[in-house]
Parts: structure tokens; sequence; C-alpha cells
């Protein structure tokens, strides 16, 4: 599954997917997988690119505004950020990003980020 993922960012990066070819393979069940609580242990790469099928909530640990901490709810970051409603369901990406010096805390769409300090792991979310 990793590769296929991986494959499909490669194209995705260089712009060789248009939105609509990218939400067609991501839709079939055999690429996109279901999302992990949290991005433990998936965030040592920074660039790698991960697609997940992710369900909003508003509760679950959150920490950071846009760009989040390693061990972030993926499901609660989707819904601070916007991207879905809590209980529907959606394909994004995820990128493992560089860490801020600092995850500024907010409170958007239901849900509230803490604050954190520095941390060594860090990912953004984006719609597909």
């Amino acid at each position: 599954m990793k590769v296929v993922q991986d494959l499909i960012a490669y194209f995705d990066r260089r712009g060789k997917l248009s939105r609509r070819q990218l939400k067609k393979l991501l839709d079939q069940n055999s690429v996109a997988s279901e999302a992990p609580p949290n991005m433990h242990g998936l965030c040592e790469k920074i660039g790698a690119v991960y697609y997940f099928r992710i369900t909003g909530v508003i509760e679950g640990q959150l920490w950071g505004t846009d760009i989040y901490s390693g061990d972030s709810a993926l499901g609660a970051a989707a819904v601070h950020v916007g991207l879905l409603k809590p209980g529907k369901t959606g394909i994004f990406r995820v990128t493992v990003v560089t860490p801020p010096e600092k995850f500024p805390g907010t409170e958007r769409n239901g849900v509230t980020s803490t604050e954190y300090g520095s941390y060594q792991y860090a990912w953004q979310l984006a719609a597909v």
C-alpha cells in the first residue's frame, strides 16, 4: 500500500495528475487507507505524503493550527482546519513538514487546539 501511495504522491507533486484523476484513484478503496489516530511513527521523513480516509471528530488531542504536531488527532485536525464536519468522512493528503518553533493553539469549528512548544514532528492536512 505504501509503495502505491508513494507513486501517487510522486506524480501528484510533479503535477502529472489532475485533481480529478487523483480523486478517482484515491476514491478506490485500495489506495487510500483508513487514517491512524495520529501520525506517530509516520513523521520521520519531511516531505513524506500519505493519503488517508479520515472521519471528522470534535474531541482528541490536538496541538497547533494548520500545522499540527505528530501526535495530534487527524480527525480533530480535519474539523479544526475546516475540511470536514464531525461524523463525515473524506480522503485527504497528509504531508510531513518541518516543525515550527512552536505550535499555536486556536479554537475553530468547535474544536480547540492547544499551544505547544517545540516538537520534533509535524504534519499538514490538505483536501484532495
